[in-house]
C-alpha cells in the first residue's frame, strides 16, 4: 500500500511540474518573439503558437509548442533571453523579433546586429530555425521600410535559415484578422499565421524526427 501511494504521489508531482507525460517526450518547438507571439490582446489559447500546436497535432506532428513571446520585446531583449531559450533544449525555434525595433525607429544596424547574434547562437547550438519577417506601417517611409525588410533577407542568406518573408502576408485584405490597434492579430489572424508558417516549418520537423 505504501509503495502504491508513493507511486501515485510521484506521478502527481511529475504532472504538476512538467505537464502530461506524453508532452515531456515530445521534441520542443519554441516560438521566440514579441507581442505577436505572446498573443497580446487575446484570450488564452488564441495566440498563433496555440493555433500552431493544434495544426501540428491534427497533422500528426508530435511536437510540443512552447510560447516564449514577450509583449514589447525588442531584438535587444531577444539577445538577453537567449540563455533561457537554449536551456529549454528545443529542436526547432521560430524567431519573431524586430517589429518593436522598427516601430520605435531604432537604428537598423542595431536590429541587424542583435538578430545576427540570436541566429548565430541558435546556429552554434545546432538548432533548426525559422526566421519570421515583418513589415512596418506606410507612414514610416518607403526607404526605411525597404531597408527594414531587407535586413531579414540578408540575415536569412547569411545564416541559411528557413524564412517567412512576411508573417502577415496571408492576412492582407482578410476581414477580422487584425485587432483595432492595427498591429496585433485576432484569434482568426493567429490561425492564419500558423498556417502561413506550416509550409516552411514542416520540412524542419520531418528532418528533426528522422
Amino acid at each position: 500500500m505504501y509503495v502504491r501511494r508513493s507511486l501515485f504521489v510521484s506521478l502527481g508531482l511529475i504532472l504538476l511540474a512538467g505537464g502530461p507525460l506524453w508532452a515531456a517526450s515530445r521534441p520542443l518547438l519554441v516560438c521566440y518573439g514579441d507581442s505577436i507571439t505572446a498573443g497580446h490582446g487575446l484570450d488564452a489559447g488564441q495566440s498563433f503558437p496555440d493555433a500552431l500546436q493544434r495544426d501540428l497535432d491534427a497533422r500528426g506532428y508530435h511536437f510540443q509548442v512552447n510560447n516564449q513571446g514577450t509583449s514589447g520585446a525588442t531584438t535587444k531583449d531577444a539577445v538577453a533571453g537567449l540563455r533561457a531559450i537554449l536551456e529549454l533544449h528545443p529542436a526547432v525555434v521560430i524567431v519573431e523579433f524586430g517589429g518593436n525595433d522598427g516601430l520605435r525607429g531604432l537604428p537598423l544596424e542595431q536590429t541587424r546586429r542583435n538578430l545576427d547574434a540570436v541566429l548565430t547562437a541558435l546556429e552554434n547550438a545546432h538548432l533548426n530555425v525559422v526566421l519570421a519577417g515583418i513589415t512596418l506601417p506606410p507612414n514610416y517611409g518607403r526607404e526605411y521600410i525597404q531597408a527594414f525588410e531587407q535586413l531579414f533577407r540578408d540575415l536569412t542568406a547569411k545564416h541559411h535559415v528557413a524564412f517567412v518573408p512576411m508573417l502577415y502576408k496571408d492576412l492582407i485584405n482578410v476581414p477580422g484578422t487584425i485587432q483595432p490597434d492595427g498591429i496585433h492579430p485576432t484569434a482568426k489572424g493567429s490561425e492564419i499565421i500558423a498556417r502561413t508558417l506550416l509550409p516552411v516549418l514542416t520540412p524542419l520537423l520531418k528532418k528533426t524526427t528522422k
